[in-house]
C-alpha cells in the first residue's frame, strides 16, 4: 500500500462553505458594498429605502417671494388707508365738537328762557349789527374787545351748587367778538357771558365763555306769531318773549385754503314761556 496516497495534501484541499463555521471557527468577514444600503457604488444608482425631501428650485422661491411681496404691499395700503381714514374722522369730530357744544348750550339757554317781570327775570333784546349789547341794569356790559351784536336774555339754566350761592336764574349774553389771537384765527369768536349775581348792586363781572372761532356772522330772528322780525326787545314795546328764535351762524372761509365758505347753519328754538297781560310801567 502506498502511503503517499494516503496523505491528503491540505493546501490542495478545499473546505466547503459552512464547515470552518460548524467547527467553530470565524469565517472572514465579507466586505459589504455600498450599493448594498442604497448609496451610490460602482457608478450606478439606487434608491434608498429612507424617504428624502425634494428641495424648492429657484424659480418656485422666487414665486413665493414675488407673492409674498404683493401682499404684504396690499397690507400696508390698506393698513395706511385706515390710518388716514382714522385721523380724518377723528379731525372732523374734533372739529365738530366745539360747535355741537355752542349749539347745544344756546339751545338750552332759549328753551329756559324766562319772560321779563319778576324779581330776577330781567328783559329779553337783542341788538342791531354793529351795536353793543346792554346789561339788565343798562349799564355796558363788563365785557371787554370788540362788540358785534348779540342777544341777551335771562334763562332758568343755571347750575345749582352747593359750593355757590346762585339759583338757576341767570343772565347770559351771546355775541361776536374780536379773537384773541388775530394771527392763527381769521374770523371772530362766538361768545357767551354769564352772570349769576342778579342781586348785586354793581355791576358784576361776567364770566366770559369763547365757544366757537372763525364765525363770520350771527343773526337772531325773532317770531311773533305771523312774521320773522331781526329784533326784539321787551323794554321798548315788546312785553312778551317771541314763540321762537332762529340762529343762523356763517363760518369764515379760511384764506390759507382757498375754499369757498360753508353753508349755514340755521337752528329755530320755541320758547314756551309768555307773559298773559302788559306790565304797569
Amino acid at each position: 500500500m502506498n502511503l503517499k496516497s494516503e496523505i491528503r495534501n491540505p493546501k490542495a484541499e478545499r473546505r466547503p462553505k459552512g464547515e470552518g463555521r460548524r467547527a467553530g471557527v470565524h469565517a472572514p468577514a465579507r466586505a459589504i458594498r455600498s450599493s448594498e444600503l442604497g448609496l451610490l457604488s460602482d457608478f450606478d444608482f439606487r434608491s434608498s429605502g429612507f424617504p428624502v425631501s425634494r428641495a424648492f428650485t429657484l424659480i418656485e422661491v422666487i414665486l413665493a417671494l414675488g407673492i409674498f411681496a404683493i401682499v404684504l404691499v396690499a397690507m400696508n395700503t390698506a393698513f395706511f388707508a385706515a390710518l388716514r381714514l382714522r385721523q380724518h374722522t377723528s379731525d372732523v369730530v374734533e372739529e365738530a365738537a366745539p360747535m355741537n357744544r355752542a349749539l347745544t348750550l344756546l339751545r338750552r339757554d332759549l328753551q329756559n328762557a324766562t319772560p321779563p317781570g319778576g324779581v330776577l327775570e330781567g328783559d329779553f333784546r337783542s341788538s342791531g349789527p354793529g351795536g353793543g349789547t346792554a346789561t339788565s341794569k343798562g349799564a355796558p356790559s363788563s365785557i371787554a374787545g370788540g362788540q358785534y351784536g348779540g342777544l341777551d336774555f335771562f334763562t332758568s339754566s343755571g347750575t345749582l351748587s352747593e359750593d355757590a350761592p346762585w339759583g338757576n336764574i341767570q343772565e347770559v349774553n351771546y355775541q361776536l367778538m374780536d379773537p384773541l389771537d388775530k394771527v392763527h384765527f381769521y374770523g371772530k369768536d362766538l361768545v357767551r357771558s354769564v352772570t349769576r349775581n342778579l342781586l348785586a348792586t354793581s355791576t358784576q363781572s361776567a364770566e366770559v365763555q369763547r365757544l366757537l372761532s372763525n364765525v363770520d356772522s350771527l343773526d337772531f330772528f325773532y317770531y311773533d306769531g305771523s312774521q320773522w322780525r331781526d329784533t326784539w326787545d321787551t323794554s321798548a314795546g315788546d312785553t312778551n318773549l317771541p314763540l321762537a328764535v332762529r340762529m343762523r351762524l356763517q363760518m369764515a372761509a379760511d384764506p390759507a385754503t382757498g375754499n369757498r365758505a360753508p353753508e349755514p347753519i340755521q337752528m329755530v328754538v320755541l320758547l314756551d314761556s309768555q307773559t298773559s297781560t302788559n306790565r304797569t310801567q
